[in-house]
Formats: C-alpha cells, sequence, structure tokens
C-alpha cells in the first residue's frame, strides 16, 4: 500500500480549544470537518492520550480556530509540541472565552467556530467528536494555512498524536522550487553550497534543518550551515535546543 496517497487528503491546521470546569486547553488539530448544515454540525478527531480530549468528553463543549498561512511555526509547536498538562498554553496568547465556554484563540487566526458536544465516536487511537455549531465568526482576511502548506513550504512536522502520523515517515522539506534564491558570496575560496551542506534532525519533533532554505522565520538565511547558527537558535517547530539536534547521515 502507498500511504503517499493519504497526503492528497485535504486538511487544515487549526487550534482546538477545550474546557473542563475553570481549567483550559487548546491544541493543533489538522482534521475538522462540517458533516450537516441543519443543524450546523462539525466534527473533529482527537487523539485519547491528549489533554485536550479529556477535557472535551468532560467539559461537552470545544472551539476550533482556523489558523492563517503566515502563522510562524513556534506559535504551531506551542499547542502542537508540548502538553498542557506540564504549561499553560494560552499563557500570552490573545484569546477570549466563546459563549460556549470554551477558549477561543485569535492570535494568527482568520475564523473561529463554537460547538456544543452532541455525540463522539471511538476509532482505534482516537475520538471523533461531533458538535453543533453555536457560534462562528471571521477575524481576518487572509489565507488559510493548509496541512499541504504547513508540511511542503514551512517544512513542519507531524506528533505521533495526530490521525495523519504514519510510522517512519521523514519529515517534510520545502522542495527546491519553494526553496528560494540560495544566497552565496563570491569569495575566495568559495563557500560549500548550501545543496551540499549537512542536514540535521531535531530530536525532540523531527525538524529537519535545512540550509538550503534556512530558518527566515528565526532570522536565520538560505544558505547558513547548522555550525554558523548562534547556539541561542531553537526548533522552529518545537522549541528544542540546538544541541538537540543530530545530523542527518546522507
Amino acid at each position: 500500500m502507498d500511504t503517499k496517497a493519504l497526503y492528497k487528503l485535504g486538511y487544515g491546521m487549526y487550534v482546538v480549544g477545550a474546557r473542563k470546569g475553570e481549567k483550559l486547553n487548546a491544541q493543533i488539530a489538522n482534521t475538522i470537518f462540517q458533516i450537516s448544515s441543519q443543524p450546523i454540525m462539525v466534527a473533529v478527531s482527537i487523539n485519547k492520550s491528549n489533554l485536550t480530549w479529556e477535557y472535551i468528553r468532560e467539559g461537552k463543549v470545544f472551539s476550533a480556530s482556523v489558523l492563517a498561512q503566515d502563522t510562524p511555526l513556534p506559535f504551531i509547536g506551542q499547542f502542537g509540541f508540548k502538553t498542557g498538562r506540564e504549561i499553560d498554553k494560552l499563557a500570552g496568547v490573545n484569546s477570549r472565552i466563546g459563549a460556549n465556554g470554551a477558549p477561543i484563540v485569535l492570535d494568527n487566526a482568520v475564523a473561529y467556530l463554537e460547538a456544543r458536544l452532541k455525540q463522539e465516536m471511538d476509532v482505534a487511537t482516537h475520538t471523533i467528536f461531533i458538535g453543533e455549531v453555536v457560534d462562528a465568526g471571521l477575524l481576518a482576511d487572509k489565507p488559510t494555512l493548509t496541512y499541504e502548506y504547513y508540511q511542503m513550504v514551512k517544512r513542519g512536522t507531524t506528533p505521533r498524536t495526530a490521525p495523519s502520523f504514519i510510522e517512519g515517515k521523514a519529515a517534510s522539506t520545502a522542495p527546491a522550487a519553494m526553496a528560494g534564491n540560495i544566497e552565496v558570496k563570491k569569495e575566495v575560496p568559495a563557500p560549500v553550497p548550501a545543496a551540499k551542506m549537512a542536514k540535521y534532525k531535531c530530536l525532540v519533533c523531527g525538524y529537519i534543518y535545512d540550509p538550503a532554505v534556512g530558518d527566515p522565520d528565526g532570522g536565520i538565511k538560505p544558505g547558513t550551515a547548522f555550525e554558523a547558527i548562534p547556539d541561542t537558535w531553537v526548533c522552529p517547530v518545537c522549541g528544542a535546543a540546538k544541541s538537540e539536534f543530530e545530523k542527518v547521515a546522507e
């Protein structure tokens, strides 16, 4: 079976908020879809090991903020590669409590919706929560972030708890056509072409640093070798230190 066929399915990128009593939490999700119009019903797939799963089951409500295409990777990493059991994910994030009581993340969002839980379906590692939409609104007139763009252009990675995670899949890197121009200074001796510089992999989340692409959001220009990156630099996806990277074998 060629699992690459699954990559052609359409996904978005969302922050799903939930509530359990006075406790709030939120996480990244890429599997949300509308399933009816009268009433408006949506479904979201959440891993059973996630804290948000517990909150939705207990609180019976959830929200979904639709992320913009230009959402920074560190923002996605905060909600996708960290756990609410250890940190307050909403700390320092622009958000508000919605009509159903769930938190709505406003930063980097183009739209939001709120739902009241109506039904749930067990699907192995995940639960599909079906909710009736009680409120929704537009926040910005900008392109939305698709899962394909997240992987192919932003070079984001997939958490093991995501419905779309496939065992053994290497972290995505941008195709050459998307990498942009590589800056090469005409000096003697000539620098090593970025295409021949070693790539490095984050041991925490699987993100791969590609010198040909650099990390523009983090101030690292294309053509910068990993060794030349400041030691204060961190993984743009999960925030791991530079020391948590290992060289990718050629």
